[in-house]
């Protein structure tokens, strides 16, 4: 960042008197706290990474973004961001780069792209639900001069949007702990991957937890039971929470990517109660923009039907 005029005038200004401070020492420091804050790179500006990186920008970090639909970079380029034209353009000047992406394709690709002109030095922080091997992967694109940390998050935008996320993180996070906390809450998770393993984990059991609060209320249903004492006997029971994210209201977490996420999972172990939830999760192909609490809903018309 370039210096602000006029420094060199307040340099020159006589010493302080006593122990009050001039006007300009607060403006001065804020400066130089500006000038050793690290430069970010964010790429994926998405549900997920629209909020995330407004946040950063909130918390005063020099910030560049991109995103493969342009426009989705104009309201942060209007509150101070850079918009680079290219991921590669993004990262140049970056000290550390965040990628929120969709799913490990597009991480893949971008990396690809962005990895012979990430500076040494620079910490690549994974945020995308890739799972571990697609983490690998992308280790093995990365040059050696680059860290990588992997930081998947739990939680919908609402939360991004209030830095209450869950980070999980794997790796070294000496010097991105501060900008990891921005998002949330930070969860050391030990070496690299083990976020990505532990999202994976997570979100599936929350997944899972949630088409069974529809299948119960399609048993309900079934059985003639009042909705209000249903729902009221779940909020008050053992899966409190799973009845919670399943009837929230403002979440985005849609169904494709949850069936994106339950892929992930059993590609790595054989699941068959996961399986059938992906069953359900691709069901109805004209909600897969839908929220995933939208199942409950669904799973209720269809055994109606």
């Amino acid at each position: 960042m370039r210096p602000i005029e006029g420094a060199i005038l307040v340099a020159a200004e006589p010493a302080r008197v006593g122990p009050g401070k001039r006007p300009t020492d607060s403006f001065n420091d804020r400066n130089t706290r500006m000038e050793r804050m690290e430069r970010i790179a964010f790429i994926g500006l998405g549900i997920m990474g629209s909020p995330m990186a407004k946040r950063l920008l909130a918390a005063g970090y020099p910030l560049t973004v991109w995103n493969r639909t342009a426009s989705r970079a104009e309201p942060l380029q209007a509150e101070g961001a850079e918009a680079a034209s290219s991921p590669a353009e993004a990262v140049r000047e970056a000290d550390v780069v965040v990628t929120m992406l969709a799913d490990p394709t597009a991480v893949r690709e971008v990396i690809g792209g962005i990895a012979r002109h990430l500076r040494p030095g620079t910490t690549l922080i994974e945020a995308s639900t890739i799972g571990p091997q697609a983490l690998e992967e992308v280790a093995a694109l990365l040059p050696g001069s680059v860290a990588l940390v992997d930081a998947p998050v739990m939680g919908s935008a609402d939360r991004a949007a209030s830095g209450q996320l869950v980070v999980l993180a794997g790796g070294n996070l000496t010097k991105v702990r501060p900008i990891l906390e921005v998002f949330g809450t930070v969860t050391e998770c030990g070496a690299v991957g083990h976020g990505a393993a532990l999202k994976v984990v997570l979100i599936n059991a929350v997944i899972a937890g949630v088409t069974v609060v529809g299948e119960a209320m399609a048993l309900a249903d079934a059985l003639g039971l009042p909705e209000e004492l249903v729902t009221g006997a779940l909020a008050d029971g053992p899966l409190a929470g799973i009845a919670g994210r399943a009837f929230a209201q403002g979440a985005n977490y849609p169904l494709r990517l949850a069936a994106k996420d339950v892929t992930l999972a059993t590609a790595s172990a054989d699941l068959p109660l996961l399986r059938i939830v992906h069953d359900w999760l691709i069901a109805f192909p004209d909600a897969g923009s839908e929220d995933l609490g939208q199942i409950v809903r669904h799973i209720r018309v269809q055994r109606q039907a």
